[in-house]
């Protein structure tokens, strides 16, 4: 993607693995400045920093629990403090608690909400405000073609990811006067450690039903985020993008 995003400021969560660091290095190519939320730091840290400096950019991880309103509001606030501003913004992380709604406990209900749903919120709303103000900015929020179609067994993960569509249609028309646009992207079936996990003849079941017959990579989904977070997609906001191989066709 070249130096499209040269001097812009990119706040990533959950960007230590899967779709998450995949984003991350997605935007670094595109020398951006990334800083990341996750627990723990991602394997490619020392990599990523050689390669943000070759491109005049770095990348910073900050231990967050997302789950926690004062943590997830002051992490954004120390990236706004160092930085001044945060151009990019890609809530990435989740979590899911799988089970049939007639078993489900209340708090595994509440989890993935929490992670999912509200975490997106808080960030959201303490880094839109400096958007609003810069008058620019671009939003990403990463739901699921379970948000669109739902799936059993994942009531409240399709909750949580239908909750971030409806709430950035929303958002997006809150801030669109002021700059800012806000898209929503949807993932399918991705192969990331989550979906290699299951097992075989349900992965293979699930291929069966995709259109283009393979499953997605952390990059599909990676380099849709970093087409939003650039100026080429500045007419673009309210939107929701499926990148699934047309299984929600």
């Amino acid at each position: 993607m070249g130096a499209e995003l040269s001097g812009k400021v990119a706040l990533v969560t959950g960007g230590s693995r899967g779709i998450g660091a995949a984003v991350v290095e997605t935007l670094l190519r595109g020398a951006a400045t990334v800083h990341y939320l996750s627990r723990s730091p991602a394997d490619k840290q020392a990599e990523w920093e050689r390669r943000a400096a070759d491109a005049g950019a770095a990348v910073h991880w900050r231990q967050t629990d997302i789950t926690d309103e004062d943590a997830a509001a002051a992490a954004v606030d120390a990236v706004l403090e160092e930085q001044g501003r945060i151009d990019v913004l890609v809530n990435n992380a989740g979590i899911t608690r799988d089970g049939l709604v007639m078993r489900m406990k209340r708090a595994d209900w509440d989890a993935v909400l929490t992670a999912n749903l509200t975490a997106t919120f808080v960030v959201c709303r303490q880094a839109v405000r400096a958007m609003v103000r810069a008058r620019g900015g671009s939003i990403i929020n990463v739901s699921s073609v379970t948000g669109l179609r739902g799936n059993p067994g994942q009531t409240n993960y399709a909750a949580s990811k239908a909750g971030i569509i409806g709430f950035s249609k929303s958002l997006a028309k809150e801030v669109a006067g002021r700059g800012v646009r806000v898209n929503v992207v949807a993932p399918g079936y991705i192969d990331t450690d989550m979906t290699r996990s299951m097992n075989e003849a349900i992965r293979q079941a699930v291929i069966d039903m995709i259109p283009l017959k393979r499953t997605g990579t952390v990059a599909d989904v990676a380099e849709l985020i970093g087409f939003l977070a650039g100026d080429r997609s500045s007419y673009i906001t309210g939107q929701v993008i499926q990148v699934d191989g047309g299984l929600a066709i």
